[in-house]
């Protein structure tokens, strides 16, 4: 369990505290899990662990990191609410369609799906990835799909499925480095010669979707 408490943050008005990184799991059933302290290499680390310093001249950046953990910790209770079974089943029809019209592998789109929002379409990343494919602002127009659109099935899948039929066309349809692209981005794939970038988060994606995809 994620050891952050609002109460707790509330409380660091005059000191100075290191908060834990934060890691995230989807179970193959589609649940997702976070915590603090991985059980095993199958939890990918989503935050890096920093300090907020607190003292009373800047009341202002205090508010802000707490109102962003509180959003966090708002965001991954909503989030590990679905995930269910049915709302893989309540997409399935989108996910085909996409696959079909954009010539990715049905199975792959489910696999990121899973591991990206566990099927829940208003999932919200704290760095600002949005909807069922964790589409980014930047990404989301690249594609065609309005910023404030992300939430929509139809227009996550529809935009994210393009973005992974584009990634697999620019790595010669190696899956680990389109779906390594889609987590650390295509420029990072290629600054490490065509590789996937030595992230731990992006490495311990591409395996969490691998083994998804395999399954």
């Amino acid at each position: 369990m994620i050891r952050i408490l609002v109460g707790f943050l509330s409380a660091l008005v005059v000191s100075n505290v290191a908060l834990a990184d934060v890691y995230k799991y989807t179970a193959p059933d589609g649940s997702v899990y976070y915590t603090d302290e991985p059980p095993n290499q199958k939890y990918t680390r989503i935050i890096r662990t920093k300090v907020i310093v607190r003292t009373r001249n800047n009341e202002l950046a205090e508010a802000s990191d707490i109102s962003e953990e509180r959003n966090y910790i708002r965001t991954t209770r909503h989030k590990s609410s679905h995930g269910s079974k049915l709302n893989r089943e309540k997409y399935s029809a989108l996910i085909a369609q996409a696959a079909l019209d954009y010539g990715v592998d049905e199975k792959l789109l489910h696999a990121v799906i899973q591991a990206e929002s566990g099927y829940n379409p208003e999932a919200r990343s704290p760095v600002g990835a949005v909807g069922l494919m964790q589409l980014m602002p930047d990404t989301a127009l690249r594609y065609g799909v309005r910023v404030e659109d992300r939430t929509d099935p139809a227009e996550s899948i529809s935009g994210g499925a393009r973005y992974l039929r584009d990634l697999l066309k620019m790595f010669n349809s190696d899956v680990k480095l389109a779906v390594a692209g889609y987590n650390a981005g295509e420029n990072a794939v290629k600054k490490y010669k065509n590789s996937i970038p030595p992230y731990p988060e992006t490495q311990n994606y591409v395996a969490q979707v691998l083994d998804f995809y395999e399954r």
